[in-house]
């Protein structure tokens, strides 16, 4: 079976996630805004965003720790269990496959204006076919589709900014006055509505195991989507209302188009209705891209049968995204917009709820290998915060999501029982939080081990990069027999210019760590293991001495390894360190060290006793 494959670049990751964002709160959900709140639907909009917050910290710690396929799915079954996980990860694939059918089907509606006599029915025979069209272009591969969807966004962008460039300059102050006529609780009610336009920030995560360098390009990209989304639905909610009036946008679906035809006449119209079905495509094609990759992590782990986890030539789960294609059609057809947005919106905060428990889980439970490139600042405040806020949206929402929410938790429950009960072993963070509160052992560090495996992946310290590296090492001589401080003297030099750190500070650390008993790892070998500040930084540097070097600990030393790394490269050092013990512990390997007579011999050896 293939490997999904590490092939999204940081531009397409912002274009994912961006593009999951932009459509129906942008081009739809600004008339039913206004009909409820007014001009403040602005502050709406600046609410939500906002409050979507602790969740983009959430995640965008706990996808660096575990940028695998799978997204929410895998944070709350690793934080809180399979059962958990059962709910989150259906909740989750449910809830983006409505979003991304909504997308589809409100195409249709814009249709309508460049195609005033289309029926109901060839509005959804064009949204089943556009469904289609992301099902093939999904299953081809995701760089492909990737390229696909970054296109799209940049298309879409553009004509936004032109929107709101040509717009401030017919907006008129007193169609903001009255500012709030239904009430602030009107706002907070038509924040947790449109909270859906904002849901999507973060649903990049469901692809991390497909992201290159996901350590960076995940948190960068998801904070980037956030902030220019943001940013331009605020400014376009406001040109719309300051340039329409009232009437105008109280009686149409399409505000934006509308708002294009009053500052750009019939181009403008042509050309908002056009970013619309932009933006419908790009949220259809990435929403189902992300969706697809909830039932594959689950199949993996027995959650759902196995077929899910089949994929294709060009590494892509095709099993999983046909599934999903599938039932993006059947919502299409069978379902009303305003349930859509309703049911969305509402299995959306329940997910952000579960974001933000999962996080104060992984962090309290104290596990080794949980090692995130990025840690969420105000922390657990931020979380805390968060969890409050999406419960009063909810309430907000009033009952019928409510009871939305109720029936996918029930029917998630029902699933595990029915089928995964008792099917698996795993650990998870709540036991290792017992286990570190109570005292006594619950687990065999199961999450701890595949944790690791994690973070080997994520550095990309494989077997073959490990090869790699080795290779491109030289081997310092040391000439003569000497002292600890004399040796840190000719070495600090050459480190100092690599990591950028004072020579005089390095020398003294590499000899006093020399003098330590606990830098000899076999008989004639030293590890010397150097913390620097800054980031991004990692050094090794190997020393061969014939005559031998003198410490105060032990007989001299002949081959040291000297590891610098910065706070950021731990886990690089880790792995990196524990091959070279691997190797210099293998038998007869100080012999053939001094044995060898040139730098390629050294690394043969290196890498024989490595593989060994």
């Amino acid at each position: 079976m293939s490997k999904v494959k590490r092939e999204l670049s940081l531009l397409e990751v912002i274009s994912v996630s961006s593009g999951v964002m932009i459509s129906s709160g942008l081009f739809i959900l600004p008339a039913i805004a206004y009909a409820q709140t007014g001009p403040a639907m602005i502050l709406s909009y600046a609410i939500a965003s906002l409050m979507i917050i602790p969740t983009v910290l959430a995640k965008s710690e706990l996808v660096t720790a575990m940028p695998v396929t799978g997204g929410i799915y895998i944070f709350a079954d690793r934080s809180m269990g399979p059962l958990m996980g059962t709910i989150g990860g259906l909740t989750a694939w449910i809830s983006l496959a409505f979003k991304s059918a909504f997308s589809l089907l409100a195409m249709g509606i814009f249709v309508i204006l460049l195609k005033p006599d289309i029926t109901e029915i060839q509005m959804k025979i064009i949204s089943v076919a556009w469904c289609l069209i992301f099902t093939a272009l999904n299953i081809k591969g995701v760089k492909f589709s990737g390229r696909f969807q970054t296109a799209t966004v940049i298309i879409l962008v553009l004509i936004l900014l032109m929107y709101i460039a040509v717009g401030a300059f017919s907006v008129e102050t007193e169609r903001f006055v009255p500012f709030a006529p239904e009430g602030f609780d009107a706002i907070f009610m038509t924040a947790g509505l449109i909270f859906i336009a904002f849901s999507g920030t973060t649903k990049v995560t469901a692809i991390a195991g497909e992201v290159k360098n996901p350590g960076r390009n995940l948190p960068l990209g998801i904070f980037s989507s956030w902030g220019i989304v943001s940013l331009l639905y605020v400014a376009v909610v406001f040109i719309t209302v300051g340039i329409l009036n009232p009437d105008e946008l109280n009686n149409t679906f399409t505000p934006i188009s509308i708002g294009g035809q009053a500052i750009m006449g019939r181009f403008g119209i042509v050309i908002m209705t056009l970013a619309a079905l932009l933006a419908f495509i790009s949220t259809g094609n990435a929403g189902l891209l992300a969706a697809s990759r909830n039932p594959l992590a689950m199949g993996k782990d027995e959650l759902l049968p196995g077929f899910f986890t089949k994929l294709s030539s060009a590494g892509t789960p095709v099993t999983a995204i046909l599934f999903t294609g599938g039932l993006m059609i059947a919502v299409i057809l069978l379902l009303d917009i305003e349930t859509f947005v309703k049911t969305a919106s509402a299995l959306k905060l329940v997910l952000f709820i579960i974001a933000n428990i999962a996080l104060i889980f992984m962090r309290e439970a104290n596990i080794n290998h949980y090692r995130p490139k990025y840690r969420a600042p105000f922390y657990p405040w931020a979380q805390i915060i968060g969890i409050i806020c999406y419960i009063f949206l909810l309430i907000e929402m009033g009952t019928m999501p409510l009871l939305f929410v109720l029936g996918f938790i029930i029917g998630g429950i029902t699933w595990y029982f029915v089928y995964a009960h008792g099917r698996i072993k795993r650990e998870y963070a709540i036991l290792h939080l017992i286990e570190r509160v109570t005292g006594i052992k619950t687990t065999d560090q199961l999450l701890e081990e595949e944790l690791r495996e994690i973070l080997v992946e994520r550095d990309g310290t494989t077997h073959q990069w490990y090869e790699q590296f080795i290779q491109q090492q030289a081997i310092k001589e040391i000439a003569n027999a000497c002292s600890a401080e004399e040796f840190a003297m000719q070495a600090a030099p050459l480190l100092s210019r690599k990591v950028k750190i004072n020579e005089q500070w390095l020398a003294k650390r590499l000899a006093e760590k020399l003098n330590k008993a606990d830098s000899k790892v076999a008989d004639g070998v030293a590890c010397l293991i150097v913390p620097v500040k800054g980031n991004r930084k990692f050094e090794l540097i190997l020393y061969r001495s014939h005559e031998g070097i003198a410490t105060a600990h032990s007989a001299s030393v002949h081959a040291i390894m000297v590891i610098a790394y910065s706070k950021d490269e731990w886990n690089l050092q880790l792995h990196t360190l524990s091959r070279l013990i691997n190797a210099i512990k293998s038998t007869g390997f100080l012999n053939d060290w001094l044995s060898a007579g040139n730098n390629q011999l050294l690394h043969k050896l290196l890498l024989k006793h490595h593989k060994k």
